[in-house]
């Protein structure tokens, strides 16, 4: 769940799992359907090449670059790892897959691309790389330096990010899974509605005692002029 002192960032969930196990991860958003997404697209990303795709789910964007065996021929269990990213989607895709490469460099400089045996790992097994996460989400989402360096990272290590292939999300998943996402926006809409009938609840009481409040006032006062002319009658018949 996000932090509420954690400013508020575009990058809003990012995971680094092998194959479906979540070695570590951060969300920054009160939305629970950003990790609901990584479940669904996790089981559905294959290792066996090297993958970079950009899934789009309406205002949503899900980034990420999947390893192979073949890119580590001497730990092969680094072939199943997948860095993900959901973040908004006016921030693009530069900024995003600059803040892929940028973890996975610095996660296998922590736990070794060639030495760590991340299929024996459980979940949350790199749970120490969730405050990097955090950070770094924070840093490339909210400032113009780390955006700029996100941007950096791009262009170091690919041409461009339109030879991503970008996909609707509908394509990728079957239809339960379908209905599980509308179930969960629904929900997200059912809550939003009930918080508004709340709302309107309570601001309908407000203005109630306000009207109630005044008509007393009205009343009062007309009593009073009401009981000043008898006493001024009564005082001009004497």
């Amino acid at each position: 769940m996000a932090s509420s002192s954690t400013p508020l960032t575009p990058l809003l969930y990012s995971c680094i799992a092998h194959h479906t196990t979540i070695l570590s991860e951060c969300t920054t958003s009160a939305s629970s359907q950003t990790s609901s997404l990584a479940s669904l697209i996790l089981p559905k990303i294959g290792h066996d090449s090297p993958q970079k795709l950009t899934y789009t789910h309406g205002s949503h964007h899900i980034h990420y670059m999947s390893e192979a065996p073949s890119e580590h021929a001497d730990n092969p269990s680094a072939g199943g790892l997948t860095f993900l990213v959901i973040a908004d989607s006016s921030l693009g895709r530069r900024v995003p897959f600059g803040f892929l490469f940028e973890i996975r460099k610095r996660f296998f400089g922590e736990f070794g691309a060639a030495t760590a045996d991340f299929a024996d790992m459980p979940n949350y097994g790199a749970g120490s790389f969730n405050a990097e996460l955090k950070n770094l989400m924070v840093e490339f989402g909210t400032t113009s330096s780390g955006r700029d360096d996100a941007i950096t990272n791009v262009q170091r290590e690919m041409d461009g990010v339109r030879s991503i292939m970008t996909r609707n999300i509908e394509s990728l998943l079957e239809r339960g899974e379908r209905i599980d996402l509308l179930v969960d926006k629904t929900d997200r809409l059912g809550g939003s509605a009930r918080e508004f009938h709340v709302r309107s609840r309570g601001l309908k009481r407000q203005m109630w005692w306000k009207n109630v409040k005044l008509m007393t006032l009205l009343i009062v006062v007309v009593i009073l002029i009401i009981v000043a002319i008898v006493i001024a009658v009564k005082n001009a018949a004497g």
